[in-house]
């Protein structure tokens, strides 16, 4: 049953700039533990696959839309979801929110790469079929 993985994140001090609202650099990190998460709860923990598997996933695109400011202390809640498997990649939209409100989305390509050719490799068919529970193609990015 295709699903979202949901998790929160609080805005840290180191998170934010001098006024105390959110900086977008901290953001992107964010995202990507959120990421590293979502890959640990299917099963696939970076920290195991990378260096046994020696495949990973890095950012090929992003694109994100900022629609309100967050602030130091603030509880961000990450909803990502798979929209799309390539044979190479795939797309994750995420939608970030705070009591409700949308703050932020996001819309990610991931690649698996091979860690010792460097270069796009298919998805070994395991993961793929791990991937394939959780792709909703037509979920919204939350871009209202």
């Amino acid at each position: 049953m295709p699903q979202a993985f949901v998790t929160t994140r609080t805005l840290r001090f180191g998170d934010c700039d001098i006024s105390g609202t959110a900086y977008f650099p901290a953001y992107f990190d964010m995202l990507n533990g959120v990421n590293e998460e979502f890959f640990a709860h299917i099963g696939l923990a970076w920290h195991e696959v990378i260096p046994r598997d020696r495949w990973a996933t890095p950012t090929v695109h992003l694109s994100s839309d900022f629609a309100r400011p967050s602030m130091f202390g603030d509880v961000l809640t990450f909803t990502l979801t798979l929209r799309e498997i390539g044979r190479t990649s795939v797309t994750l939209a995420h939608r970030i929110t705070c009591a409700e409100q949308r703050r932020w989305s996001a819309t990610q390509v991931l690649a698996a790469l091979d860690l010792d050719k460097r270069h796009a490799i298919p998805w070994p068919a395991g993961v793929r079929a791990v991937l394939q529970d959780w792709l909703v193609p037509d979920a919204s990015d939350g871009a209202d």
